[in-house]
């Protein structure tokens, strides 16, 4: 197992913190291999009922590491790194059948942000900022943030970012729709935890199929979206879960959900 990205469970979530904090969490090939698989292990472990992706030390992450494709022994080339060093790392996210927090505690810059906004509740610390550095040294947006910026903030807002690379502060960001909140650097951790064990103490099943509803809406009529809505209701209302959820509304106590 690679230390480029440190996996660390409790209570129900895996907490998966981006380890290259000289290099402020920058992906090389390493780093994003070794992120599939640490998000394909949280597909197999059970007891992982929530994800939160973070970073180590100041930055979350600032994207691609450019000393990698600079230096000709390094260089995958770009086809390589999109198809398969990011693709897959927003597939998964977008895939994974259980919530994916995105505990941004620094600078998300390039792929760092897309990857941060492809996931399901985005949450900064107020030092956080989030940056489209692309346009920058010549790129586009990758890493799906052609995709999630405009359905997130508005085509014209997600145009002017994307052109000129202006960096969005966390209160920003908040305002804008682009992340759900920031809190304090004192409370960050404190409010992250809260949120990661109230999701995995949650109908896991339902919010799967909340999940796989929401992929579908922006491609979908009203009519497809609520065939799909009534084929996940339906799938819902078979779970222990909802049972359970009934069951504890009608006796007026919390519920007790397993996931299952």
């Amino acid at each position: 197992m690679s230390d480029t990205v440190i996996n660390i469970k409790k209570e129900g979530v895996t907490y998966l913190k981006l380890n290259r904090p000289e290099k402020f969490n920058s992906f090389n090939k390493e780093m994003a291999f070794e992120l599939q698989k640490q998000l394909d292990d949280c597909i197999r472990d059970e007891h992982t009922r929530a994800i939160v992706l973070t970073g180590e030390g100041k930055a979350f992450c600032a994207g691609q590491d450019l000393a990698e494709v600079t230096n000709p022994e390094l260089n995958p080339g770009f086809k390589s790194i999109l198809e398969d060093h990011y693709n897959p790392i927003i597939t998964r996210i977008r895939n994974i059948e259980i919530p994916v927090i995105a505990a941004v505690n620094g600078v998300a810059a390039g792929a760092g942000a897309n990857i941060a906004l492809a996931c399901d509740v985005v949450v900064a610390s107020e030092t956080a900022s989030f940056i489209q550095a692309f346009s920058k040294i010549g790129l586009i947006p990758d890493s799906g943030g052609t995709y999630f910026l405009p359905r997130l903030i508005g085509f014209q807002r997600a145009s002017a970012l994307a052109l000129l690379g202006d960096k969005i502060e966390a209160n920003e960001a908040e305002r804008i729709g682009m992340i759900y909140k920031y809190f304090s650097p004192e409370n960050f951790k404190d409010e992250v935890d809260h949120l990661a064990q109230k999701l995995a103490s949650m109908p896991t099943k339902a919010l799967a199929f909340t999940k796989k509803a929401l992929n579908k809406t922006f491609s979908n009529s009203l009519e497809e979206q609520l065939a799909i809505e009534s084929e996940y209701q339906i799938a819902s209302a078979q779970t222990q879960d909802y049972n359970e959820g009934v069951t504890a509304f009608m006796e007026k106590r919390t519920p007790k959900f397993k996931g299952k």
